[in-house]
């Protein structure tokens, strides 16, 4: 997991972090970066916004909220944050309520976190790794556990049905593609375990890109808040609650290829 590592130094990790609601909390992860030279504390205030105006579609997963912007002239280099809070908030995520870890990230364009963002989809997917991430009692011990071998994921079961011709899917993020590309990653396993990662590809966009190239798109994959923004875009929206359960997004892409 060298990747997240590049991206995230010790002094960026807090572990019972004390916050009275989601605001507090985005506000200690964004100030983390902001002292480590990563941004200013305008995306801390962009990061706020993206939820004010979106609603808690960063929460990905059950506990787990995945704060971030779009690039901006705030983001002084790639980064990011890791906040373990003392006492989980309320994001008012309808299933993934409350929240006990945000991670933050902060990037200077759309592709240069990209097998972090993979690493970090993979690991929180992954029950055993997960447990030790939350049970780390230092930064030190949790960068530890990012840095170790990834242990593989049992892969789903292949369909009956033959895999379809060259489709494509789309993840769609509120903000940027930083949730987007977190479902891309989640959603390629899944299609790397049926045998299908020839025939379909997956593109991570926003809100304003995915409308353009609903079209070109069998389904769009997203959360609740931001398959409500999209609205009826002549293709199916399928919502996941959990961006790092492949065995949701194993019933999503079922459900969608009807296999």
């Amino acid at each position: 997991m060298d990747e997240l590592i590049d991206l995230l130094p010790a002094g960026c990790v807090r572990l019972g972090a004390g916050a009275a609601d989601w605001r507090e909390a985005i506000a200690v992860a964004g100030g983390l970066m902001v002292d480590a030279g990563f941004t200013t504390a305008e995306y801390t205030a962009e990061m706020i916004a993206g939820v004010e105006e979106n609603g808690p579609y960063i929460v990905v997963a059950p506990g787990v909220a995945f704060a971030h912007a779009r690039p901006s002239p705030a983001v002084r280099e790639t980064g990011m944050s890791w906040v373990r809070l003392a006492e989980p908030v309320e994001f008012g995520h309808e299933t993934n309520d409350p929240v006990t870890l945000v991670v933050a990230l902060a990037a200077t364009d759309s592709s240069a976190h990209t097998a972090a963002m993979a690493s970090l989809a993979r690991l929180l997917g992954d029950p055993d790794a997960a447990a030790a991430l939350a049970a780390a009692p230092t930064p030190e011990a949790l960068l530890a556990v990012l840095s170790g071998d990834e242990k593989p994921e049992s892969a789903p079961a292949k369909p009956r049905a033959a895999g379809p011709s060259q489709h494509k899917i789309l993840t769609v993020c509120g903000n940027g593609v930083g949730t987007s590309l977190f479902l891309k990653n989640t959603l390629e396993q899944v299609l790397e375990g049926w045998g299908w990662s020839a025939y379909v590809t997956v593109e991570a966009t926003d809100t304003i890109s995915a409308k353009g190239k609903a079209s070109e798109a069998v389904a769009l994959l997203t959360s609740r808040e931001i398959a409500r923004t999209l609205g009826d875009v002549g293709r199916p929206v399928k919502v996941v609650q959990d961006f790092t359960s492949t065995a949701e997004i194993d019933a999503v892409l079922r459900d969608t290829y009807d296999v």
